[in-house]
Protein backbone atom coordinates (compact mmCIF):
# COMPACT_ATOMS: atom_id res chain seq x y z
CA UNK A 1 0.00 0.00 0.00
CA UNK A 2 2.98 2.23 1.21
CA UNK A 3 4.76 1.71 -1.77
CA UNK A 4 1.63 2.50 -4.23
CA UNK A 5 1.08 5.89 -2.20
CA UNK A 6 4.92 6.34 -3.25
CA UNK A 7 4.38 5.47 -6.63
CA UNK A 8 0.90 7.88 -7.16
CA UNK A 9 3.20 10.24 -5.65
CA UNK A 10 6.02 10.58 -8.44
CA UNK A 11 3.71 10.53 -10.80
CA UNK A 12 0.92 13.12 -10.57
CA UNK A 13 2.58 15.45 -7.69
CA UNK A 14 -0.25 17.94 -7.85
CA UNK A 15 -2.97 15.46 -7.70
CA UNK A 16 -1.45 13.43 -5.42
CA UNK A 17 -1.09 16.23 -2.95
CA UNK A 18 -4.56 17.21 -3.17
CA UNK A 19 -5.73 13.56 -1.90
CA UNK A 20 -2.89 13.43 0.62
CA UNK A 21 -4.31 16.59 2.23
CA UNK A 22 -7.93 15.46 2.40
CA UNK A 23 -7.28 12.21 3.55
CA UNK A 24 -5.12 13.83 6.29
CA UNK A 25 -7.62 15.55 7.71
CA UNK A 26 -9.90 13.39 7.63
CA UNK A 27 -8.39 11.30 9.92
CA UNK A 28 -7.97 13.97 12.13
CA UNK A 29 -11.32 15.27 11.91
CA UNK A 30 -12.53 11.28 12.91
CA UNK A 31 -10.01 11.19 15.81
CA UNK A 32 -10.77 14.56 17.19
CA UNK A 33 -14.64 13.17 17.28
CA UNK A 34 -13.42 10.22 18.76
CA UNK A 35 -10.96 12.05 21.80
CA UNK A 36 -14.26 14.38 22.84
CA UNK A 37 -15.89 11.09 23.73
CA UNK A 38 -13.16 10.17 25.84
CA UNK A 39 -12.74 13.41 27.20
CA UNK A 40 -15.10 12.52 30.11
CA UNK A 41 -13.00 9.91 31.39
CA UNK A 42 -9.43 10.54 30.65
CA UNK A 43 -6.67 12.89 30.63
CA UNK A 44 -5.83 15.24 27.24
CA UNK A 45 -1.61 14.73 28.43
CA UNK A 46 -2.95 10.96 29.17
CA UNK A 47 -4.48 10.78 25.74
CA UNK A 48 -2.03 12.56 23.48
CA UNK A 49 0.96 10.96 24.88
CA UNK A 50 -0.53 7.33 24.53
CA UNK A 51 -2.02 8.56 20.94
CA UNK A 52 1.71 9.96 20.50
CA UNK A 53 3.34 6.80 21.28
CA UNK A 54 1.27 4.35 18.86
CA UNK A 55 1.35 7.17 15.88
CA UNK A 56 5.41 7.15 17.08
CA UNK A 57 5.87 3.72 16.31
CA UNK A 58 3.18 3.26 13.35
CA UNK A 59 5.18 5.78 11.41
CA UNK A 60 8.13 4.18 12.46
CA UNK A 61 7.06 0.82 11.35
CA UNK A 62 4.71 1.82 8.48
CA UNK A 63 6.10 4.69 6.52
CA UNK A 64 10.18 5.15 7.59
CA UNK A 65 11.05 1.81 5.62
CA UNK A 66 9.92 2.92 2.19
CA UNK A 67 11.66 6.40 2.47
CA UNK A 68 15.34 5.32 2.88
CA UNK A 69 14.76 3.48 6.43
CA UNK A 70 16.02 5.26 9.74
CA UNK A 71 18.70 7.16 7.93
CA UNK A 72 15.82 9.04 6.46
CA UNK A 73 15.47 10.76 10.04
CA UNK A 74 18.76 12.55 9.99
CA UNK A 75 18.51 16.02 9.51
CA UNK A 76 20.95 19.22 9.94
CA UNK A 77 17.78 21.41 10.82
CA UNK A 78 16.60 19.52 14.51
CA UNK A 79 15.74 22.92 15.82
CA UNK A 80 13.29 23.39 13.39
CA UNK A 81 11.81 20.09 13.35
CA UNK A 82 11.71 20.20 17.36
CA UNK A 83 10.11 24.32 16.95
CA UNK A 84 7.44 23.01 14.37
CA UNK A 85 6.52 19.88 16.64
CA UNK A 86 6.00 22.14 19.38
CA UNK A 87 3.84 24.39 17.59
CA UNK A 88 1.41 21.83 16.62
CA UNK A 89 1.56 20.15 20.33
CA UNK A 90 0.10 24.07 21.20
CA UNK A 91 -2.34 24.02 18.69
CA UNK A 92 -3.42 20.58 19.91
CA UNK A 93 -3.27 22.08 23.42
CA UNK A 94 -5.93 24.47 22.98
CA UNK A 95 -8.06 22.79 20.25
CA UNK A 96 -9.17 19.40 22.63
CA UNK A 97 -8.97 22.09 25.14
CA UNK A 98 -11.87 23.67 23.72
CA UNK A 99 -13.02 20.76 22.06
CA UNK A 100 -14.30 19.56 26.23
CA UNK A 101 -17.00 21.96 26.06
CA UNK A 102 -17.85 22.97 22.91
CA UNK A 103 -19.49 21.24 20.01
CA UNK A 104 -17.71 19.79 17.52
CA UNK A 105 -18.61 21.73 13.94
CA UNK A 106 -18.10 24.69 15.49
CA UNK A 107 -14.85 23.71 16.83
CA UNK A 108 -13.51 22.74 14.16
CA UNK A 109 -14.43 25.74 12.30
CA UNK A 110 -12.72 28.56 14.14
CA UNK A 111 -9.55 26.43 13.22
CA UNK A 112 -10.08 26.67 9.70
CA UNK A 113 -9.52 30.25 9.84
CA UNK A 114 -5.66 29.05 9.67
CA UNK A 115 -5.37 29.27 5.96
CA UNK A 116 -6.07 33.50 6.24
CA UNK A 117 -3.57 33.69 9.37
CA UNK A 118 -1.18 32.05 7.03
CA UNK A 119 -1.97 34.88 4.73
CA UNK A 120 -0.87 37.55 7.38
CA UNK A 121 2.08 35.39 8.71
CA UNK A 122 3.31 35.39 5.64
CA UNK A 123 3.75 38.83 4.85
CA UNK A 124 4.90 38.87 8.73
CA UNK A 125 7.50 36.51 8.18
CA UNK A 126 8.24 35.78 4.89
CA UNK A 127 7.98 39.41 3.85
CA UNK A 128 5.31 38.00 1.02
CA UNK A 129 3.70 40.58 -1.03
CA UNK A 130 -0.61 40.22 -0.76
CA UNK A 131 -3.10 41.51 -2.95
CA UNK A 132 -5.60 43.89 -1.55
CA UNK A 133 -8.69 41.27 -2.62
CA UNK A 134 -6.93 38.95 -0.20
CA UNK A 135 -6.74 40.57 2.87
CA UNK A 136 -10.48 41.38 1.93
CA UNK A 137 -10.64 37.72 2.47
CA UNK A 138 -9.07 37.52 5.37
CA UNK A 139 -11.43 40.14 7.16
CA UNK A 140 -14.30 38.55 5.44
CA UNK A 141 -12.54 35.14 7.83
CA UNK A 142 -12.13 37.42 10.62
CA UNK A 143 -15.49 38.88 10.96
CA UNK A 144 -16.75 35.38 10.64
CA UNK A 145 -14.88 34.68 13.81
CA UNK A 146 -16.18 36.97 15.32
CA UNK A 147 -19.88 36.06 14.43
CA UNK A 148 -19.22 32.58 15.97
CA UNK A 149 -17.51 33.94 19.16
CA UNK A 150 -20.25 36.03 19.83
CA UNK A 151 -18.46 39.09 21.84
CA UNK A 152 -20.97 41.21 24.12
CA UNK A 153 -24.02 38.85 23.48
CA UNK A 154 -25.41 36.83 26.23
CA UNK A 155 -24.58 33.67 23.88
CA UNK A 156 -20.80 34.83 24.54
CA UNK A 157 -18.51 31.87 25.64
CA UNK A 158 -14.94 32.30 26.29
CA UNK A 159 -14.04 29.12 25.40
CA UNK A 160 -14.09 29.68 21.99
CA UNK A 161 -10.69 31.60 22.22
CA UNK A 162 -9.04 28.21 22.27
CA UNK A 163 -9.88 26.96 18.94
CA UNK A 164 -8.64 30.45 17.83
CA UNK A 165 -5.72 29.96 19.43
CA UNK A 166 -4.96 27.21 17.88
CA UNK A 167 -5.40 28.20 14.78
CA UNK A 168 -2.82 30.22 14.95
CA UNK A 169 -0.62 27.74 16.57
CA UNK A 170 -1.48 25.45 13.23
CA UNK A 171 -0.67 28.44 10.91
CA UNK A 172 2.96 28.92 12.27
CA UNK A 173 3.41 25.32 12.02
CA UNK A 174 2.26 25.25 8.51
CA UNK A 175 4.93 28.26 7.36
CA UNK A 176 7.18 26.24 9.23
CA UNK A 177 6.16 23.35 6.89
CA UNK A 178 6.43 24.90 3.52
CA UNK A 179 10.41 25.67 4.58
CA UNK A 180 10.87 22.25 5.86
CA UNK A 181 9.48 20.75 3.20
CA UNK A 182 11.93 21.40 0.19
CA UNK A 183 14.81 19.29 2.28
CA UNK A 184 13.19 16.90 4.29
CA UNK A 185 11.41 13.73 3.75
CA UNK A 186 7.64 13.65 4.88
CA UNK A 187 8.28 10.09 7.29
CA UNK A 188 11.10 12.49 8.99
CA UNK A 189 8.71 15.72 8.97
CA UNK A 190 6.23 13.24 10.65
CA UNK A 191 8.26 11.81 13.09
CA UNK A 192 9.85 14.88 14.77
CA UNK A 193 5.92 16.07 15.40
CA UNK A 194 5.87 12.64 17.56
CA UNK A 195 8.75 13.34 18.89
CA UNK A 196 7.35 16.43 20.55
CA UNK A 197 4.04 14.94 21.38
CA UNK A 198 5.83 11.89 23.34
CA UNK A 199 8.07 14.24 25.33
CA UNK A 200 5.95 17.37 26.24
CA UNK A 201 2.62 15.04 27.27
CA UNK A 202 5.44 13.03 29.29
CA UNK A 203 6.74 15.86 30.99
CA UNK A 204 2.97 17.52 31.46
CA UNK A 205 1.83 13.79 33.01
CA UNK A 206 4.61 13.20 35.35
CA UNK A 207 4.10 17.12 36.86
CA UNK A 208 0.44 16.61 37.36
CA UNK A 209 -0.72 12.90 36.43
CA UNK A 210 -1.18 11.75 40.01
CA UNK A 211 -4.75 14.51 39.89
CA UNK A 212 -3.48 16.60 42.85
CA UNK A 213 -4.19 20.04 40.67
CA UNK A 214 -7.77 18.70 39.83
CA UNK A 215 -10.42 20.54 39.63
CA UNK A 216 -13.72 18.80 39.10
CA UNK A 217 -16.28 21.15 39.22
CA UNK A 218 -14.43 22.64 36.13
CA UNK A 219 -14.93 20.53 33.11
CA UNK A 220 -12.10 22.32 30.92
CA UNK A 221 -9.46 22.35 33.59
CA UNK A 222 -10.78 18.90 34.68
CA UNK A 223 -9.60 17.34 31.28
CA UNK A 224 -6.61 19.44 31.66
CA UNK A 225 -5.31 18.32 34.69
CA UNK A 226 -7.21 14.97 36.36
CA UNK A 227 -5.27 11.78 37.32
CA UNK A 228 -4.33 8.84 34.81
CA UNK A 229 -6.52 6.17 34.93
CA UNK A 230 -5.59 2.92 33.48
CA UNK A 231 -7.92 2.61 30.06
CA UNK A 232 -11.07 -0.12 29.86
CA UNK A 233 -10.41 -2.50 26.79
CA UNK A 234 -13.05 -0.46 24.20
CA UNK A 235 -11.30 2.67 25.33
CA UNK A 236 -7.56 0.86 24.33
CA UNK A 237 -8.57 -0.09 21.59
CA UNK A 238 -10.10 4.03 20.44
CA UNK A 239 -7.12 5.22 21.99
CA UNK A 240 -4.37 2.38 19.71
CA UNK A 241 -6.82 3.52 16.77
CA UNK A 242 -6.78 7.16 17.39
CA UNK A 243 -2.96 6.71 17.52
CA UNK A 244 -3.04 5.26 14.40
CA UNK A 245 -4.92 7.80 12.71
CA UNK A 246 -2.58 10.34 13.94
CA UNK A 247 0.62 8.96 12.38
CA UNK A 248 -1.55 8.26 9.13
CA UNK A 249 -2.68 12.00 8.74
CA UNK A 250 0.43 13.61 10.04
CA UNK A 251 2.01 11.66 7.07
CA UNK A 252 -0.06 12.38 4.83
CA UNK A 253 -0.15 15.91 5.57
CA UNK A 254 3.07 16.63 5.42
CA UNK A 255 3.87 14.88 2.46
CA UNK A 256 0.89 17.23 0.69
CA UNK A 257 2.42 20.33 1.83
CA UNK A 258 5.85 18.61 0.83
CA UNK A 259 4.87 16.86 -3.12
CA UNK A 260 2.90 20.14 -4.15
CA UNK A 261 2.22 23.71 -3.38
CA UNK A 262 0.69 25.00 -0.14
CA UNK A 263 -1.62 27.22 -2.10
CA UNK A 264 -2.61 24.80 -3.97
CA UNK A 265 -3.54 21.88 -1.41
CA UNK A 266 -4.59 24.78 1.78
CA UNK A 267 -8.21 25.06 0.24
CA UNK A 268 -9.03 21.14 0.33
CA UNK A 269 -8.26 21.09 4.06
CA UNK A 270 -11.73 22.19 4.31
CA UNK A 271 -13.03 18.82 3.50
CA UNK A 272 -12.61 18.18 7.32
CA UNK A 273 -15.10 20.92 7.92
CA UNK A 274 -18.54 19.17 6.33
CA UNK A 275 -17.06 15.58 8.09
CA UNK A 276 -16.87 17.53 11.66
CA UNK A 277 -20.51 18.64 11.46
CA UNK A 278 -21.27 14.84 10.56
CA UNK A 279 -19.23 13.87 13.52
CA UNK A 280 -20.94 16.48 15.87
CA UNK A 281 -24.44 15.87 15.01
CA UNK A 282 -24.19 11.94 14.49
CA UNK A 283 -22.11 11.44 17.76
CA UNK A 284 -23.14 14.05 20.15
CA UNK A 285 -26.52 15.40 18.80
CA UNK A 286 -24.60 19.08 18.12
CA UNK A 287 -26.63 20.94 15.19
CA UNK A 288 -25.01 24.60 14.96
CA UNK A 289 -27.04 26.89 15.54
CA UNK A 290 -28.27 29.90 12.80
CA UNK A 291 -24.84 32.32 13.92
CA UNK A 292 -22.72 29.59 13.45
CA UNK A 293 -23.80 28.39 10.17
CA UNK A 294 -23.43 32.39 9.24
CA UNK A 295 -20.00 32.00 10.51
CA UNK A 296 -19.09 28.83 9.22
CA UNK A 297 -20.27 30.11 5.73
CA UNK A 298 -18.16 33.37 5.96
CA UNK A 299 -14.66 31.37 6.75
CA UNK A 300 -15.01 28.90 4.03
CA UNK A 301 -16.02 31.00 1.49
CA UNK A 302 -12.82 33.71 2.52
CA UNK A 303 -10.82 30.56 2.54
CA UNK A 304 -12.00 29.93 -0.56
CA UNK A 305 -11.64 33.13 -2.04
CA UNK A 306 -8.30 33.73 -0.94
CA UNK A 307 -7.22 30.41 -2.78
CA UNK A 308 -8.77 31.43 -5.76
CA UNK A 309 -7.46 34.96 -6.11
CA UNK A 310 -3.85 33.39 -5.15
CA UNK A 311 -4.40 31.13 -8.19
CA UNK A 312 -5.37 33.61 -10.38
CA UNK A 313 -2.83 35.83 -9.72
CA UNK A 314 -0.33 33.24 -10.21
CA UNK A 315 -1.52 32.94 -13.85
CA UNK A 316 -1.43 36.32 -15.01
Amino acid sequence: MVKTLLQFVRSTPGLAGIFCVMGGVSCFTTQDSVIKLLSGDYALHQIILIRAVIALVFTLVVFVPFEGGLRSLYTRRIGLHLTRGFAVVMANLFFFTGLATLPLGETVAMVFVSPLLITILAVVILHEKISFRRWIAVGIGLLGTLVMIRPGSSLFNPMMFLPLMAALCYALFQIMSRNLGSTERASSMAFYVQVMFVSLSAVIGLLVGDGRFAVVDNPTLDFLLRAWVWPETVDLLLLCGIGCLSGLGAYLISQGYRISEASRVAPFEYAGLPLAILWSILFFGDWPDALSWVGIALILSAGLYAYFQTTKARRI
